[in-house]
Order: structure tokens, then C-alpha cells, then sequence
């Protein structure tokens, strides 16, 4: 199916200022990805779907245009060098900064299918040890894809060599097909739910460390300054935040930046 240049401009703009994704040079992409689900679903032409999304905002179509247009390519073990120094500096710091209450906050925001989440957890178990059970080191995670979202809740992925083997033993139970499904221990660390990084950050608690990794890559300068002030506004005091390699910060940013593409409040 083909899209006017009417159309695309309707559709980029939406998609721009209610989820902050640019779109405005994905044309192929959006054809590629949404004409055969489009015409499955009884639209005619990319008119229909355009004009009944922006007319309704039918939470059906929302789904099926967050699903098909976000990237949502994560794997363990992501960027080492990055998890390295979160594990040996980030991690002792926030553990020693809440000796008395014991609770730490993490966000996974933009956690994809699961794996950052899960694999943040597994540090996190690894450092406190015997001790984890008196500490609440439950992470949020976040993502507007509801597909994303299932996958990570499945939490049945195919483990890369990377993976430490004891690791393996300790936090993953193997399935017959050669898949192995994360453990109880780590699963119930992580608590998924859908959220737009457009929307105001209003988290009960402030947050010792937010992963905000090749997320936004996909938004416009005046987008990803807005949202950093947003979560720098959400961080406490001495906490972090953690980008990816390919991507900087402004300038003008309010953290400081300590490590590569790792930031400090």
C-alpha cells in the first residue's frame, strides 16, 4: 500500500507530538511495516486507517502502530563496558548510600522485550548476596510497546554466549526446545508496566539510577533536552543516568557526565 504525502505528514506529526518518535524520514518503513496489518484489518487505504486513527485514537490501532514502528532489539550483556562500571562503582555506591532504609530505585526506562531489566537484576543479586533478601531492589521497567512488554513479562529468550555460566545456573531454568526462561528470583524483582516517556515522570519515588538506552535515538533535539530534564528532575540527589554509546547528551544538559555515556545529577 501507498501513503500521500498528506497522510504521512498526519501521521508523522502524530506520532512526533504524542510519543516523540520522528518518523519524518521512515516513509519506507512505514509502509513496509503497516500495509499488510492495515489491509487485514479491513482498511481500503492508508486514508482510512489515518483518518480513523487520528479521528478515534482506538486504542486497537494505537497498539498496532506502537508495535510495528518501534525497534525493539535488546539483548544481555548489552554495551559491557557500560554494565562493567554500573557493577563495580554505581552499584556499592547507592548500596552504601542506603545502608538504613534498604531500598534502592532503578528504572529501565524504554526496557524493550526484557533483557536490561532482568540483567541489571542479576548485579544487583550478585553484589548483595546472602544479604539481597533484606533489600528491596525492585526495578521499574517501562515501554510503549504492549508486545515489548509481553515478551519481557514471558521472559523466555534464546542466551547468548555471554552469558557467565553461573549465571546460567543460578538465574535461568532451562526449557526442552534449548530456550531458558529467567528465574523466579529475578523475574519478581522487576516490575513492567506501559508508559510514554512523553508523559509527566510521576513516580512515587525519586530514582538512584534510570537506563535510558538507544531510546533516544528516535526523537528530535527539542525532545530528548526535554525528556533528560525530565529525568534529571526524577533523579535523586548523586544518582545516574545511563545512555548508550551511540548517543550524547546536549551541551547544555543539566547532569555531568562521569563515564562514557554515563551521567550524574
Amino acid at each position: 500500500m501507498t501513503i500521500s504525502d498528506a497522510d504521512f505528514t498526519k501521521m508523522v506529526r502524530f506520532v512526533q507530538s504524542n510519543y516523540g518518535i520522528d518518523l519524518s524520514q521512515k516513509r519506507q518503513l512505514i509502509t513496509g511495516r503497516l500495509s499488510a496489518s492495515i489491509r487485514q484489518r479491513g482498511y481500503a487505504s492508508f486514508a482510512d486507517f489515518v483518518n480513523h486513527l487520528l479521528k478515534t485514537k482506538s486504542e486497537e490501532d494505537l497498539t498496532l502502530l506502537l508495535d510495528k514502528l518501534t525497534t525493539n532489539y535488546t539483548f544481555f550483556m548489552r554495551e559491557q563496558d557500560l554494565l562493567n562500571y554500573f557493577k563495580n562503582t554505581i552499584i556499592p555506591e547507592i548500596v552504601q548510600r542506603h545502608q538504613k532504609d534498604k531500598t534502592l530505585a532503578i528504572w529501565s526506562a524504554g526496557c524493550s522485550t526484557g533483557e536490561e531489566p532482568y540483567n541489571i537484576s542479576m548485579y544487583l543479586m550478585d553484589y548483595l548476596g546472602a544479604q539481597a533478601s533484606a533489600w528491596d531492589t525492585r526495578l521499574l521497567a517501562t515501554d510503549i510497546s504492549s508486545r515489548a512488554l509481553t515478551a519481557a513479562k514471558r521472559a523466555t529468550y534464546e542466551l547468548p554466549e555471554t552469558i557467565p555460566g553461573d549465571w546460567k545456573r543460578k538465574y535461568f531454568v532451562p526449557n526442552a526446545d534449548g530456550s531458558f526462561t529467567v528465574a523466579p528470583v529475578i523475574r519478581n524483582n522487576v516490575i513492567f508496566q506501559p508508559f510514554n516517556l512523553m508523559e509527566p515522570i510521576k513516580f512515587r519515588r525519586k530514582f538512584d539510577v534510570i537506563f535510558c538506552r538507544n531510546v533516544m535515538i528516535y526523537f528530535d533535539r527539542p525532545t530528548k533536552d526535554a525528556l533528560v530534564q525530565r529525568f534529571y528532575d526524577a533523579t535523586v540527589r548523586g544518582g545516574y543516568l545511563l545512555i548508550s554509546f551511540s548517543e550524547n547528551l546536549s551541551a547544555n544538559a543539566p547532569y555531568r557526565r562521569v563515564a562514557p555515556a554515563t551521567f550524574q545529577k
